[in-house]
């Protein structure tokens, strides 16, 4: 059954295979908003790795140090 069908696969993934241009055309405003969509994507993507590296290590070098958490005076 399978050696049946093989040669409409092969023809079927041929044709879904072939480029096809697209004649789109994208206006200034929905452009400005996808690009825009796209840069802050990336930047709290960046944000969010930068988050989870500075804060364990700004901990650990608290710890090392020997650091206070704040520079107010305690109340005590």
């Amino acid at each position: 059954m399978v050696k049946k069908h093989l040669p409409l696969v092969v023809v079927a993934l041929c044709v879904l295979a072939a480029p096809v241009p697209a004649w789109a055309y994208i206006g200034p405003g929905s452009g400005l908003s996808a690009i825009g969509a796209a840069f802050a994507l990336v930047a709290s993507v960046v944000v969010a790795m930068v988050g989870f590296v500075w804060y364990p290590l700004k901990r650990v070098w608290r710890r090392l140090t020997g650091g206070r958490r704040s520079s107010a005076p305690e109340t005590r």
